[in-house]
């Protein structure tokens, strides 16, 4: 409810509106430069990905690597990624997270948003 009874100051929403859509933006473009990393295997295979989730590298120790079993490989590469990723999804609700509550989200995050 507005003070008073009176009409919102369109303005001032609009302007406020745009400020949260400018930070908005603002997070998510640091999101997409800063990289966070996932391990498997006691850190024989690390993967990572930016905040947004982009995969941007792999490191695989030779130790990991037995032409026999390339299936445990395969295993330890998904889930260095799938934890990079859950490190991302981490850093994404830290960053976009007061943002979502201040467009209105209430803890239930906006629609499209990964929280």
């Amino acid at each position: 409810m507005i003070p008073g009874g009176g009409q919102p100051n369109m303005q001032q929403l609009l302007q406020q509106a745009q400020k949260m859509q400018q930070d908005l933006a603002k997070a998510q473009e640091e999101l997409a430069q800063t990289e966070v990393d996932g391990q498997a295997g006691g850190g024989l295979v690390k993967a990572t990905v930016t905040g947004s989730g982009e995969l941007r590298g792999l490191k695989i120790d030779s130790k990991a690597v037995d032409p026999e079993d390339t299936e445990t490989l395969a295993d330890l590469i998904v889930a260095a990624v799938q934890a990079a990723n859950e490190n991302a999804q981490n850093l994404q609700q830290q960053k976009l997270g007061p943002l979502a509550q201040g467009l209105g989200g209430g803890g239930t995050g906006i629609p499209g948003l990964p929280f």
